[in-house]
């Protein structure tokens, strides 16, 4: 016969950390990456903090500087830029997924390079056209716009780059 379990035992469940010992943990949380107060205030949810704790933590992580939207917002343009080749319209709705207001948005999407940003444009244009195997030129186009688009690249700026390439 097996011994029998502790009625409502519930040994998943996580103890909810005092202020200080949130902090610390919260504090290296932010400190390993760039952070949204979307996120964090997620975390702090998960720990089981109450609004008003969860209100505290992130003043004294703003305090700090461990947490800074404007700086996640830059960072995370460059980053989904940089190296995921992401367009403008998927950054843009990424941010807002994570409750960035549209002043900063429109800000870090402003410092982008224009000429740069054409340029990854039509590297990823030309990159896709190659690779794609349809004997249909418009069908081509359509699969080519459409992966851009994925991306997160303007219609007209794809119209733009694809006509070229079709011409070609």
């Amino acid at each position: 016969m097996s011994v029998p379990e502790k009625e409502n035992s519930d040994t998943g469940a996580k103890k909810k950390p005092g202020y200080a010992a949130a902090l610390r943990r919260i504090a290296s949380f932010c400190a390993y990456q760039e952070r949204s107060h979307f996120e964090v205030r997620g975390k702090l949810e998960d720990w089981g903090l109450g609004p008003e704790e969860i209100g505290k933590l992130i003043a004294r992580l703003e305090e700090q500087d461990f947490l800074n939207e404007k700086r996640f917002v830059d960072s995370f343009v460059r980053g989904r830029f940089g190296l995921k080749k992401w367009g403008k319209i998927r950054i843009r709705q990424e941010l807002k997924m994570r409750q960035i207001s549209e002043d900063l948005i429109r800000d870090s999407l402003a410092a982008l390079d224009e000429s740069e940003y054409e340029e990854t444009l039509r590297f990823l244009a030309e990159r896709k056209w190659k690779l794609t195997n349809e004997a249909d030129p418009y069908k081509k186009k359509a699969k080519v716009s459409r992966f851009l688009l994925f991306r997160g690249f303007e219609a007209d700026l794809i119209k733009d780059v694809v006509d070229g390439l079709a011409t070609v």
